[in-house]
């Protein structure tokens, strides 16, 4: 009990059921088979508009503009792995700048400075029940039972930055809040010490009293790194919402 208690003071405990959770309406395709996965995407109104491939699986994102909804079907061994929703400009669709909680500008829709729409892998730590046997000191022999483990679980997501001069803010997919956390506003967290440099941009923001991860942009290449306390992490690429074909 008193580990289970420091985990959740760390705001590491998880619900297995809210990771990788598909949108409304596209929870019946995960586990699908690509050939008819893309059949049933289309029937349902959404549009394949591109896509990029890892070392052991590949994404393709979806568009319906009907519901102008983004997203993201990942695809492992011929199989939908997971579907999730995506910003727009995931989709090559304009992203939305007037969004609660900005420091707008005069005569200026576009607030921010740099617009960054990041998707990749990530991993967070949860407790997870599983049976097996463990020994009991009084009785003095193994027993059948449950017990809690700390393990590690993988899912894809994708995160969203905005900056400006003197600072910026984070908008974290569910996958990668924890249950207990602070600060966060309609998904947003505020970066503290954001450095803006030449080729590579780095800043942190608060999850909580323990958690605060640092993220790590290289401009050159895109790619983005969040690195947190207990194994809170999250890789991927990014893309500028002014022209998604360049880097920044």
């Amino acid at each position: 009990m008193r580990t289970i208690c420091a985990l959740s003071a760390l705001g590491i405990v998880a619900s297995t059921p809210a990771l990788g959770q598909a949108p409304p309406g596209l929870a019946d395709l995960v586990g699908a088979r690509a050939a008819g996965g893309e059949t049933q995407m289309q029937a349902r109104g959404y549009t394949n508009v591109g896509g990029q491939t890892g070392d052991d699986r590949s994404w393709t994102y979806w568009w319906n503009a009907r519901t102008q909804t983004c997203v993201t079907v990942s695809t492992v061994e011929g199989r939908y792995e997971a579907i999730t929703p995506s910003p727009a400009p995931d989709c090559q669709q304009p992203a939305a700048t007037t969004l609660p909680s900005a420091p707008p500008q005069s005569g200026d829709e576009r607030w921010f400075s740099l617009g960054l729409v990041c998707f990749g892998e990530g991993q967070r730590p949860t407790l997870a029940n599983n049976a097996g046997y463990t020994w009991d000191y009084d009785k003095g022999r193994y027993v059948y039972g449950n017990r809690t483990e700390l393990t590690t679980q993988d899912f894809d997501a994708s995160v969203t930055i905005q900056l400006w001069d003197g600072g910026g803010r984070i908008r974290l997919p569910n996958n990668l809040i924890p249950p207990i956390h602070s600060r966060g506003d309609h998904g947003w967290w505020e970066l503290d010490n954001v450095s803006n440099g030449h080729d590579t941009i780095t800043a942190e923001y608060r999850l909580n009293g323990l958690n605060k991860p640092r993220l790590t942009v290289d401009r050159r290449s895109g790619r983005i790194s969040i690195r947190g306390g207990a194994n809170y992490a999250f890789s991927g690429t990014c893309d500028s919402v002014d022209n998604p074909a360049r880097r920044f």
